[in-house]
């Protein structure tokens, strides 16, 4: 235990409790013996903030860097200070070739309450260190300074050092890193601000990077002032690379210039506020393009984009999202922050294959390299398209578990088939059905899937022969954020970056592969929006736990939301409730429309089994007695809510049933959506026994009654 020579003084000058030294000294002498069991289990006791960082061992390559620095070693035992010390760990993920100690200290003593925007380093020239504030959804804060993320728990400590000088301590997760001149040029420059960094920029520590032709742009367009405007501002700037090919740099004029400023709004990668719109310098009257910051991957390794939506375009500049990779981050300035971005934003001037080919790290070069690999053929289709909508997953999508095994056994049965060694045919037919089921000969924008959704479930056909992309439009409750969905093959997918605009088309960014199922059909049931009540009436009565085995297959007629609902309008003698609580009703109904087989049966395969009544095997006791019809439509016939060209028709009525999704794929079976429930007149009484708990009926009820609603608005 460390005692302070000044307070054992005082004590035994009667300054303090004691009178004398004689009183004092015995007393201690005392006390030691009882203190030191207790004081040797733990870390030794720090009086100032520099005895905590040299006991702090997860602190000690940060200290030993205080200690080989003059200035920083005098300021820790001279001056008031606020100190960011990163965490080894964050020593052991940095790159940089020096760590200057004093950009992570202030002379100014400030507490995580008194942090404002900006607080002033001790570095030369005293650049700027920014703070950020960032709400999380428990509401939390999570506080942030440049790119470092403060550890909260461990931070605000709060000491006097040797002179009585107040100092505050602050645990960072990252090294912080000033702009600074090149080590091989005797350039000098303290604290630049975005301007002077374009001017100086072969002089500067970026890596291999420059920026000469963007720099020509901006003294061509006269545009120095607003790399010069006081404040904090982001500032995103395209490298030399992305001025090729010809013609985009004829492409870039004052409002594109623009486009790459978000005024007033200093973000660093780590705390940006991802998918949220930002508007730029040329958000005005006549053109508005805002930029979003979008991560793929996890932690600090997470490569970031950068997205311009030209949400309102003009004769020069198309409607549509850019989208550009940042290739060196959180670079800080005097008056905000710069980021080098791999391409100029706002230049739409490539099309949909040439954005794939464009970048061989980018965030969809698996995608890119599956079709290089086993289906180069798929190139020919698009480049052959003059209008189109790729869909396309991303490379987390790819790698997922499922996906990835599922790839993989199809493409090492295509290479065995190259060799000649194996009949690949039908896997490379798959994995070719797979492609197209992401591909739209059309230009399909977020924009029109919303408003062709408003009343109806907006469907679009596809690539692959007769299948269809299903789309649905969430609105949260709380933020009114909009969500889009697409659903093909019985997969259902977030598009998590929309409208990237090509000279030919559209590309949007979704999280799952469509076609490669990784649901069960109850998990299925369970998660898609359009079958909510057959799942709740499952629910009640145990239906669905079946649904779940992966040793049967099963082919499952399902009546979408709608169609209940339509049968339920026009039955005004069958109640919703009472069809709920009578669980031996509702089971009856449901086994009708389960068919359980060693195999599933596609509606291509029961159109083709026979023109005839088919007879198949259900989980009740009567098999189910179909006939099944395709009939052609136009393309002018898709636009209306009659979109499949498959119909059933059931013996016990007669009536020909339009399925309004074929073929939704599961790991255990195959769903078909269609628009009539398998129900006679006379099958839905208002009577009947229930042996469920009186509190889940009112749950299920309620929930039935809100899809209700919900239905029959669209009726």
């Amino acid at each position: 235990m460390k005692i302070d020579s000044k307070w054992f003084s005082g004590i035994a000058g009667g300054g303090g409790l004691f009178s004398s030294t004689t009183t004092a000294i015995p007393l201690l002498l005392m006390l030691m013996p009882m203190m030191t069991p207790m004081v040797a289990s733990r870390t030794p006791i720090a009086f100032t903030v520099e005895e905590h960082i040299s006991n702090d061992p997860d602190l000690s390559q940060f200290y030993a860097l205080t200690e080989q620095n003059e200035v920083a070693s005098f300021n820790l035992k001279q001056r008031s200070l606020t100190i960011f010390a990163p965490t080894n760990q964050a020593f052991q993920r940095y790159f940089g070739n020096k760590t200057l100690v004093q950009y992570h200290m202030s002379n100014v003593a400030t507490t995580l309450e008194q942090l404002g925007s900006i607080i002033t380093s001790d570095y030369d020239g005293n650049p700027p260190i920014y703070v950020t504030r960032r709400r999380q959804p428990d509401g939390t804060e999570d506080i942030y300074v440049n790119n470092a993320k403060i550890i909260r728990n461990r931070s605000n400590v709060q000491m006097s050092n040797q002179l009585g000088k107040k100092q505050v301590l602050h645990i960072i997760d990252d090294v912080l890193t000033p702009l600074t001149v090149n080590p091989s040029t005797s350039f000098e420059v303290f604290n630049p601000d975005a301007y002077q960094f374009i001017q100086h920029a072969e002089n500067m520590d970026i890596s291999q990077h420059r920026i000469r032709s963007f720099r020509q742009k901006i003294m061509l367009a006269r545009k120095e002032d607003i790399y010069r405007a006081v404040g904090g501002h982001t500032f995103l700037i395209p490298v030399e690379e992305g001025f090729k090919p010809p013609p985009r740099p004829d492409m870039i004029d004052r409002k594109v210039i623009d486009g790459h400023v978000i005024p007033n709004h200093v973000i660093f990668t780590a705390p940006a506020p991802l998918d949220d719109p930002l508007e730029t310098l040329a958000f005005e009257d006549n053109l508005k393009v805002t930029v979003t910051f979008f991560k793929q991957g996890e932690g600090k390794n997470a490569k970031v984009y950068v997205r311009s939506n030209t949400v309102i375009g003009d004769s020069k500049h198309a409607s549509g999202a850019v989208l550009a990779e940042i290739v060196k981050a959180n670079i800080p300035v005097k008056n905000g922050v710069v980021h080098l971005i791999h391409r100029p934003l706002m230049v739409v001037d490539t099309t949909v294959l040439q954005f794939l080919e464009e970048k061989e790290d980018g965030p969809l070069y698996k995608f890119y390299e599956l079709i290089e690999d086993f289906a180069p053929d798929f190139f020919k289709t698009m480049s052959n398209l003059q209008q189109m909508t790729l869909f396309a997953p991303s490379n987390e999508a790819l790698s997922h578990p499922i996906v990835h095994n599922f790839i993989s056994n199809l493409t090492s049965n295509i290479t065995r088939g190259l060799d000649g060694n194996d009949h690949s045919t039908g896997n490379r037919e798959k994995l070719r059905e797979i492609l197209n089921l992401h591909l739209v000969r059309d230009s399909i924008t977020t924009d029109k899937i919303r408003k062709n959704n408003q009343n109806q479930i907006y469907q679009i056909p596809t690539g692959a022969d007769r299948k269809f992309l299903y789309f649905n439009v969430i609105t949260n409750r709380y933020d009114h954020n909009q969500t889009i969905t697409v659903e093909g093959g019985g997969v259902n997918a977030t598009i998590i970056l929309s409208d990237i605009a090509a000279t030919n088309g559209y590309l949007h960014i979704i999280d799952r592969v469509l076609g490669i199922p990784y649901m069960t059909v109850q998990e299925k049931i369970e998660t898609d929006p359009m079958l909510n009540l057959t799942y709740q009436f499952g629910r009640l009565n145990q239906f669905n736990e079946q649904l779940n085995k992966t040793t049967k297959r099963f082919t499952y007629f399902i009546p979408r939301d709608k169609a209940w609902m339509q049968w339920f309008h026009e039955h005004q003698g069958a109640h919703l409730n009472s069809f709920l609580t009578d669980i031996y009703q509702s089971r009856s109904v449901l086994e009708r429309h389960l068919v359980v087989a060693d195999r599933v049966f596609t509606m291509s395969d029961l159109r083709n089994m026979s023109n005839d009544s088919l007879i198949l095997p259900t989980v009740g006791p009567h098999n189910l007695q179909i006939r099944v019809k395709e009939e052609d439509r136009t393309e002018d016939d898709y636009s209306s809510s009659l979109q499949s060209g498959f119909f059933i028709q059931w013996k016990e009525t007669g009536k020909w049933i339009p399925v309004f999704r074929p073929d939704v794929e599961c790991t255990n079976g195959v769903i078909h959506v269609i628009d009539a429930p398998l129900v006679r007149d006379h099958d839905i009484t208002t009577s009947g026994s229930s042996s469920i708990s009186g509190y889940a009926t009112t749950v299920v009820i309620t929930l039935a009654n809100t899809v209700l609603l919900s239905a029959l608005a669209f009726l």
